[in-house]
Formats: C-alpha cells, sequence, structure tokens
C-alpha cells in the first residue's frame, strides 16, 4: 500500500498559534490606542488655563498668576512624561505578552489536536493484516469522537470486506479442485480405453493434462495467497532458512544441470533462523528459485545468499541474463506481471511467483526487494525479522557474480 506523502507535521498547530497570537495582540493593540486617546483627552482638559477669578475675589497680582501658571506648565510636563512611560510600559508588556501568547498558543495548539494526532498514528498502523484494531477514542461526545467513531466504521466494513474476499479465493480454488480431478481422471479413462487410441488423441490428452496442470498451479497460488494474507499460522515455529535453501537446491538439481547453470551460494552458516510458518517459508524459497532457474539463460549462473545480522535474516537470490527495466522489474511483484519472451523462455510459469513471495514476506513482517542489476540480470531480496540475536557485521549487500572459474556441476552446488 502506498502512502501519499502528507504536509509536514506541525502545519495545523502553527496556525493556530498564529491564530491565538495574532488576536492577542490584536486586542492588545486597541486597548493601547484606548489608553493613549484618554491620555491624550485628560492632557488637554488640564492644559486650558485658569486665568479667571471668582465673582467677589479681587484679581490676583502678577507675580502670583506667573507662579500659577508655571506650576501649570509643570503639571502638564509631569502629566505627559507620566503618560510616556506608562504607554512605553503598556507596549512593553505587550511585546512580552506576544512572546508568552505565542508559547501558551502552540502549548494549547497543542493540546486541542492531540487526539487526532493519536488518531493519525493508529490509523497508519493500522494495515491490510491489521484490520481488526480500532481507533477506540474515549472522551466526551464532540466532533473528534465523531471522526474517531466514523473512522472505526470505515474500518469495520474494510475488514469485512477483506475477509469476504479472501473467502471466496480459498473457496472457488477448493471448490473448483474438484471439477479439476473430474477432468484429469475422464482424460486418462480416454486414454486408457482398450484398443489402439489415436495419436491425435494422445495429442489432445498430454494437451488437456498439461492446461490441467497449469490451473493447478493457479488454484494452488490462490491458496497460497489467500492463506499468507490471512496471517493466521499453526504451524510457526524458528525455521532455519539456510536447510531450506538447501532443500530447494537439492531438490532442483535436474532443472539446474539441464540449463548448465552455475550455482554460487553463501551463507552464515546455521545462523539464519526467523519465526515463521514452516510451509510458506518453504514455498517462499522454492517460488525463488524456481523463478531464478526457469527465467534463465542457458550456460548462465545463479547467486544464493542467506546473510543474518542485527534483526533481520536477508535471503538473496541473483540470476545474470540481457538488462532489464527497471520500470517492469518493480511491477514483477503485482499477480500476472511478467517480463517480455526474451526472459520468460519456452516455459509458463502462473504469474503468482513473486506475488506469492511478496506476501508471505509481509504476512511475516518482511519486505521484498527487486532490482535489475546494473549488469544485466534479476537480483530479489527478501528481509525477514530473525529469531536470533546475531552480529551485524554479517550483513552484506547480496551475492557476488561467480566468476567462470568458480563453476560447479549442479549436483555439487546444491549441496
Amino acid at each position: 500500500m502506498r502512502w501519499v506523502r502528507s504536509r509536514p507535521r506541525g502545519t495545523v498547530r502553527a496556525r493556530f498559534t498564529a491564530l491565538y497570537a495574532g488576536l492577542f495582540l490584536l486586542s492588545g493593540t486597541v486597548l493601547l490606542l484606548i489608553a493613549a486617546a484618554v491620555s491624550a483627552g485628560s492632557r488637554v482638559a488640564s492644559a486650558v488655563p485658569g486665568t479667571g477669578t471668582l465673582p467677589g475675589q479681587p484679581p490676583a497680582p502678577a507675580r502670583d498668576r506667573a507662579r500659577i501658571e508655571e506650576l501649570e506648565r509643570q503639571l502638564t510636563r509631569v502629566q505627559d512624561a507620566q503618560s510616556a512611560r506608562i504607554l512605553l510600559g503598556s507596549a512593553v508588556a505587550l511585546a512580552v505578552m506576544a512572546v508568552v501568547s505565542l508559547a501558551l498558543g502552540w502549548f494549547v495548539a497543542g493540546r486541542v489536536l492531540r487526539p487526532l494526532r493519536t488518531m493519525t498514528e493508529a490509523t497508519r498502523r493500522i494495515s491490510a493484516d491489521n484490520l481488526h484494531e480500532r481507533l477506540a477514542v474515549p472522551g466526551p461526545g464532540d466532533e473528534v469522537k465523531d471522526l474517531a467513531d466514523t473512522i472505526d466504521g470505515l474500518l469495520e466494513r474494510l475488514e469485512g470486506a477483506f475477509a469476504a474476499q479472501r473467502r471466496f479465493v480459498a473457496n472457488a480454488s477448493h471448490e473448483l479442485r474438484t471439477p479439476l480431478a473430474t477432468m484429469r481422471a475422464a482424460v486418462d479413462v480416454a486414454v486408457a480405453k482398450p484398443g489402439p487410441v489415436p495419436e491425435q488423441t494422445l495429442t489432445l490428452a498430454g494437451r488437456m493434462r498439461g492446461e490441467l496442470d497449469q490451473v493447478d498451479r493457479l488454484l494452488e497460488g490462490f491458496l497460497v495467497l489467500a492463506r499468507s494474507r490471512h496471517g493466521d499460522f499453526t504451524d510457526a515455529a524458528r525455521v532455519p532458512l539456510e536447510e531450506l535453501l538447501s532443500a530447494s537446491l537439492g531438490a532442483r538439481a535436474s532443472d539446474i544441470a539441464a540449463k548448465d547453470l552455475t550455482v554460487h551460494r553463501t551463507d552464515t552458516h546455521g545462523r539464519a533462523r526467523v519465526w515463521a510458518s514452516g510451509s510458506l517459508l518453504r514455498r517462499l524459497v522454492d517460488n525463488l528459485v524456481d523463478n531464478a532457474i526457469t527465467h534463465n539463460e542457458s550456460g548462465g549462473w545463479l547467486g544464493v545468499s542467506v546473510r543474518a545480522g542485527g534483526d533481520s535474516v536477508r535471503l538473496t537470490v541473483e540470476t545474470g541474463g540481457p538488462v532489464l527495466d527497471p520500470g517492469q522489474v518493480a511491477e514483477l511483484a503485482q499477480p500476472f506481471r511478467r517480463l517480455g519472451a526474451d526472459r520468460t523462455g519456452r516455459g509458463r510459469g502462473s504469474g503468482l511467483g513473486l506475488s506469492i513471495v511478496a506476501a508471505i514476506a509481509e504476512a511475516h513482517g518482511g519486505t521484498l526487494g527487486l532490482a535489475a542489476r546494473p549488469e544485466g540480470g534479476l537480483r530479489v531480496t527478501v528481509t525477514l525479522p530473525g529469531a536470533d540475536q546475531v552480529d551485524g557485521s554479517d550483513l552484506s549487500d547480496g551475492c557476488d557474480r561467480p566468476d567462470r572459474s568458480d563453476r560447479t556441476d549442479a549436483e555439487g552446488a546444491a549441496v
């Protein structure tokens, strides 16, 4: 599953913070302007000189009037200085509170968006293999709770759809086995009848058996895909990957010899163990070896490597051949995807080999990597979680292409 790249985390939080700080600055600036206007009005009112006299009061001497005017001017200057200090202090306080509002806004926005971040992380963890998980966000029945419940309902429907698909594939594959067996029996009976059998009938029977075998391989591939994607293994154990590889190469020694292939192998000497389903992991190794033999050149070479390091085990299978298109190689893990006839050769496959490998690897928490070798040929790498702790220095980048002087016979290479 390919995720759409989202915006950097914190964008909405930054917007909320800017909104909080902007509103605070706006309200503080308005209050500061109102205070400045009130202060200016008071200065204008106090600046009006009091030159008049009360009724019946004798006029003040000139010296007294001058003294009064001087005191009024001093009072005005004091009021102006005090107003300036108040405005300056208010501006400094506004700047300080602006910084504080940014910090408070960031904190409050984080608290508000925390349920959404939790929902996002939980949704990313949920994939096709664990659709049974739910967000189950606690809290009051607000908008966030409604969103979480909606996502949980969507996951429930997706789980039902995936389960129905897997049941259909498994049931259909099982049900089709019966008519296939009947057809194969009918062909055998027709050929085994007493008396001479026409040559055309024998030819037709041979073709029918080949087609029936092809359909049977397809059904078996569908069953393995359904089982691996279900992820419920009853035969899980600590499986030595090197032993499975040796058994697979030994069982195909005649096919290797028929194509005169050179086999070069590099192992970690018994330390590469994975916790997996033994039958599915055996199918994974067999598919990789079959793919490397079938889609290889006569007189070519085959490189296999099992490396363990840290918490992972890596199985690499390489083949020589012509330079391949990286775009087409990247799609080989999809069902029924094949390269051109120049690589597939005469043998026909079901088109499910590498897709089954990918499904089995993903079901065990691993990955499948496909790469076109610059020198020509294909490199297939399967990385699985290891069952033992090993030294990470044993990790390497797969197999090296063997020299022609390293050629061995097929039987010796498979041992």
